[in-house]
């Protein structure tokens, strides 16, 4: 980069009188620029400059400012951090929760991980940040994450996961000249410390149960020798699969999942009233209690939605499990909601990407999202401290602390 004539002038460097003077300057010059950064990222983000009148009436705007310490070569620095009055603005170059910049690498990595194509990615940076990159450079540059992302799947994992959450999202991708459906597989672990964590993707065709083997196989081949409690949608001979690889783990079906599989087929005008009795089943303080409301509800549903009533009966067992536990631990693993959230995350971040070209750009888009969003789970669930006691009272011998 070709320094500007006027830093290098007798008249400028006459202010100098020792290193720790030009350090300061460093410093000072560091942080101001990555505050003009940050203002180009709030007018994009905007849509509209500072002080310009095309701002008026969108519907948000500038909010003032707040400070942050950050951390360079040159030792801590305080920098301005933009804010708008939605709190929907995300910086890319300095993240939140990071108190070190991003460097060009990795604010292309970052950029590409909030969905945006290689050539979005060459504009933005020319047009918020004064850069110029070439798109071979911008693909060089994410191609390095596919290293990343394999290093990451081939990761060692804990011995135990109290609980597992299993769920795939589908996404289009090209294959053979055609665009077809492919399943990502993921499981979210939760920790003896009460920290959540994705364990790893896995990229089929349709979900089924046979895939689901070499999944939880693949876990087990990572250093995972045990799961207390696993958390699935109903699909066909997943509890088995599971049995096969893990014997011990109790299995929970998706009390949502086989609520929305019973309303299927039922006619538009009686959803609300039969979806209202479902509920007092799952909401039922004890499995006894929730038997009989089934019983209740065949009686008054049964003749006109059997297949609801078998379907709740077929997987009973499974439906229940969480009536087994206290009820903090019941509100997470009645449902996959958890691990649906997440799939809701990642649709966000690769919502700009209609179809993927291959396996390999559906992964490491994947990857980059799944890091984006696990950089907030650093903190343990709410109440940790006493679901885990009671994890601890249930599973005595299973736990090692």
């Amino acid at each position: 980069m070709e320094i500007p004539k006027e830093l290098l002038s007798k008249e400028f460097l006459s202010q100098f009188k020792s290193e720790e003077d030009v350090s300061k300057f460093l410093t000072t010059l560091h942080s101001r620029v990555l505050e003009q950064m940050l203002e180009g990222e709030m007018d994009a983000h905007l849509g509209y400059e500072k002080h310009s009148a095309s701002g008026i009436n969108t519907g948000n705007s500038r909010n003032g400012k707040y400070p942050k310490k950050i951390q360079t070569e040159y030792g801590e620095s305080s920098i301005e951090i933009p804010r708008d009055r939605q709190g929907e603005f995300e910086p890319v170059i300095v993240p939140k929760h990071q108190s070190r910049g991003l460097s060009i690498e990795k604010l292309v990595i970052s950029l590409y991980a909030k969905g945006m194509s290689v050539s979005d990615i060459e504009e933005e940076m020319k047009e918020i940040y004064g850069i110029t990159l070439s798109t071979s450079a911008i693909s060089i540059i994410t191609g390095k994450v596919t290293q990343a992302a394999v290093e990451w799947q081939n990761r060692p994992l804990e011995s135990l996961y109290l609980i597992v959450w299993m769920d795939g999202i589908v996404f289009k991708v090209r294959e053979n000249g055609k665009v077809v459906n492919k399943t990502v597989y993921l499981c979210v672990g939760l920790n003896k410390e009460g920290i959540k964590e994705v364990l790893g993707m896995w990229v089929g065709k349709t979900e089924s149960a046979s895939f689901w083997m070499g999944v939880l196989t693949d876990l087990k081949a990572r250093g995972v020798e045990d799961i207390l409690i696993t958390v699935t949608d109903n699909l066909n001979g997943f509890t088995g699969t599971i049995k096969s690889v893990f014997p011990d783990s109790t299995t929970q079906i998706c009390v949502v999942h086989q609520i929305r599989n019973s309303c299927k087929y039922v006619v538009w005008k009686e959803k609300k009233e039969f979806t209202s009795d479902l509920k007092n089943i799952y909401n039922a303080p004890t499995k006894e209690a929730a038997l009989q409301e089934l019983n209740m509800f065949e009686q008054k549903w049964g003749a006109k939605y059997p297949y609801a009533i078998r379907s709740w009966r077929a997987n009973w067992d499974e439906l229940t499990s969480f009536f087994d536990f206290p009820i903090e631990i019941r509100k997470i693993i009645y449902t996959t909601n958890l691990i649906e959230n997440l799939n809701g995350k990642i649709r966000k971040y690769t919502k700009n990407k209609l179809s993927f070209p291959n396996d390999e750009a559906l992964k490491k888009s994947v990857y980059l999202a799944i890091s984006e969003i696990e950089k907030k789970w650093y903190q343990p669930i709410w109440n940790w401290g006493l679901i885990f006691n009671q994890f601890l009272t249930i599973f005595e011998n299973r736990i090692q602390v």
